[in-house]
């Protein structure tokens, strides 16, 4: 055995065996880290085009709405792909892994470009579906062309990175995130401003960024320096492989396309209480995501935890990693809402002057702030429910968030009090639920604690 295929082996008998805090910590952390970076990448474009005006703001929170979509195939590829690889090297399948891996890769970047070229055909369309409006859509449309355009890049890195995470791998996947972070940071002024390209300039610096991070995230396969091979001939594009990549793939863009969904519902419900609210609403939007991002990184972390356990009959494990992962996720999520709370009007000045900009947007972080326990605990569950195998169930969990609580929040509420209704209603949707994890989650815990007693 090489030394790469020991350090591989060493990486899953620590995950199977270990001091659990310990694996939690050491295979949460990068991930943690990568989250709040890729919160901060999202942040970026949105506070260097400020300087170009509220509209130019809006005009990046509309696509918000597109990258999300982008994100959620991506995603449905990529997480449908690490639950099924975390299984597979839990029971020692490598070279299953490997053909499943090789497989996403290929087939979700041949998926995105021939969706790019479907969205270019008809981009004033398309921006006017996101909900911009007739003084954000020259922007919008700037900004989508050039995202479109690097979507398979997109594509293939977060594949890349969810098959790096489902071996535990999370230190790489995190420096490949945060490498890129830091080219599009350093772009950003460079386009927009120097060269002069506004809105068109960030789109394009955040594509070279995706690239510089796709491959950083190569090189630890090129080296051979992890389970799973990256070899052409490993493409199997085969009813088996594609059934397990459906099975939690389909219930994750779902999940994550009905959240673009619920997105451009809200941007159109704000855009018809004017530019700043459709300001407020993206500032808002991706400051909270700042806040949860970290402890989305700790569900996700726990993931291949769970899926090395659950693969490996290991059910006590699983209970226990799940409950740390319930404790750590609320201290961290209350504590950064409690400061997020606070300093709400200082994080929206750093994007608008505007009054009422300010007064919807401490609505909205506040409002959020205060029901962010319950939103974490969401996340953990679904990440859970997800890395178990259960497509079902955290599928419907990520639907309703936005269909049964969201959407018809943002539609009653709005109705009812206008544009401070539409502020409270994502704390609304959150309450709700919260309801429907505990009622989703509580059978299949009852299950493994059953299996645990078994345990030999």
């Amino acid at each position: 055995m090489n030394d790469a295929a020991k350090r591989s082996q060493e990486r899953r008998n620590f995950i199977l065996e270990g001091n659990q805090l310990k694996v939690l910590f050491v295979v949460a952390l990068p991930q943690i880290v990568t989250m709040l970076i890729d919160s901060v990448y999202n942040m970026t474009d949105t506070f260097f085009v400020s300087w170009l005006g509220d509209a130019a703001v809006a005009a990046v929170g509309v696509n918000d709405s597109l990258m999300m979509i982008i994100r959620a195939i991506s995603l449905g590829f990529g997480i449908g792909c690490a639950s099924f690889i975390a299984r597979a090297l839990g029971a020692k399948k490598d070279e299953e892994a490997s053909r499943a891996a090789v497989t996403t890769i290929i087939t979700a970047a041949a998926t995105m470009a021939v969706l790019a070229v479907i969205g270019s055909a008809d981009l004033s369309s398309l921006v006017g579906f996101l909900g911009a409006s007739d003084t954000v859509m020259p922007h919008s449309m700037d900004y989508a062309r050039w995202i479109l355009i690097s979507s398979p890049v997109t594509a293939v890195t977060v594949c890349l990175s969810q098959t790096l995470r489902s071996e535990g791998n999370t230190k790489h996947a995190m420096f490949g995130t945060v490498s890129g972070c830091v080219v599009n940071i350093a772009l950003d002024p460079l386009f927009i401003s120097v060269l002069g390209l506004g809105v068109a300039g960030a789109a394009i610096a955040t594509g070279i960024s995706k690239v510089i991070s796709m491959i950083i995230l190569l090189t630890p396969y090129v080296q051979r320096k992890c389970l799973i091979r990256l070899n052409a001939s490993y493409f199997t594009p085969t009813k088996e492989i594609y059934k397990e990549l459906a099975l939690i793939g389909i219930p994750t863009i779902m999940r994550t396309g009905m959240m673009s969904i619920a997105a451009i519902f809200t941007n159109n419900v704000a855009a018809s209480f004017g530019d700043a609210a459709l300001a407020a609403v993206s500032i808002s939007n991706k400051s909270l995501r700042f806040v949860s991002s970290a402890v989305m990184g700790l569900g996700q972390g726990l993931q291949p935890i769970t899926g090395y356990s659950w693969g490996a009959k290991k059910y006590s494990r699983v209970i226990s990693m799940f409950k740390y992962a319930i404790i750590i996720g609320g201290v961290i999520g209350l504590t950064l809402g409690a400061l997020l709370a606070v300093f709400a009007g200082q994080v929206i000045r750093m994007f608008s002057e505007d009054h009422s900009v300010l007064a919807l947007g401490l609505i909205l972080m506040r409002t959020q702030c205060a029901v962010l326990a319950p939103h974490l605990w969401v996340v953990i569950v679904n990440g859970f429910l997800q890395a178990l195998g259960l497509p079902y169930r955290s599928g419907f969990l990520g639907l309703s968030r936005h269909l049964i609580a969201l959407i018809p929040s943002v539609f009653i509420l709005s109705f009812l009090f206008g544009a401070v209704g539409l502020a409270w209603a994502q704390a609304t949707a959150d309450v709700i639920s919260f309801t429907l994890a505990a009622v989703l989650v509580i059978p299949v815990l009852k299950r493994i604690r059953a299996l645990s007693g078994q345990e030999g």
